[in-house]
């Protein structure tokens, strides 16, 4: 498959999830991953996300996160220290009219990947400590997420996959668990640093249960050159 194919594809799909999103209660997420690498072993995450009660216009949630990562191995084993700012708007009950409130995060992360034939895996461990509303919370993160070439038996440029994943939230204290996100979609790597998905998620929460189509864009493109 070509890109001109690949980017028509994603195109179709793009217009499908607008019709879906727009006439069902499912949100939409554009998210925005970047991963720079400089002076050998450190990298810079940037990561933003809008989120959307429909497909783009009800604002659901505002996020950026920044952090400072350290492999231990080559491209691999990366430990970071990060901070996030999220602006949360959200229904008031049996009202059209909106909340909105604040919350700054630190977060402590530690990833590492592994490969098995054409199977691609990255386990994600994360603390976070969440200030909002007069209130310091402690939440931990176990995030696991699979990649699958179609077209090609390595993650190289061109090549079309499935993209999976799976995420639990705990809380430190009481309502122990938060929400369970699990996912499905399709990406395309664009060259070594750049690569689209689009896909949809399910997250479920103590009592309730919503869906999310997404949009992302991954950039690996390093601030140096080797």
């Amino acid at each position: 498959m070509n890109f001109k194919k690949l980017i028509t594809l994603l195109f179709l799909q793009f217009i499908a999830v607008s019709l879906f999103a727009q006439s069902s209660d499912t949100g939409n997420w554009l998210v925005y991953f970047g991963n720079q690498a400089f002076k050998g072993k450190w990298n810079l995450h940037s990561e933003i996300q809008y989120r959307s009660y429909n497909f783009i216009g009800d604002t659901q949630q505002l996020l950026f996160r920044t952090g400072l990562g350290y492999n231990f191995s080559e491209k691999n084993n990366n430990l970071l220290l990060g901070y996030g700012f999220i602006n949360t708007h959200n229904y008031i009950a049996n009202s059209d009219e909106k909340t909105d409130f604040d919350e700054h995060r630190i977060f402590q992360q530690f990833i590492t990947r592994q490969s098995f034939g054409r199977v691609f895996t990255q386990h994600r461990y994360r603390t976070e400590q969440r200030f909002y509303n007069d209130n310091v919370r402690l939440r931990f993160r176990y995030f696991l997420s699979i990649n699958i070439p179609v077209t090609q038996k390595t993650m190289a440029p061109q090549a079309v996959y499935l993209s999976m994943s799976h995420e639990l939230f705990i809380n430190s204290k009481a309502n122990v668990f938060d929400r369970n996100r699990l996912y499905g979609g399709l990406g395309y790597v664009i060259n070594k640093n750049l690569r689209v998905e689009i896909g949809y998620m399910s997250q479920i929460l103590e009592n309730s249960k919503r869906g999310q189509m997404q949009i992302l864009l991954f950039n690996n493109i390093p601030f140096q050159k080797n």
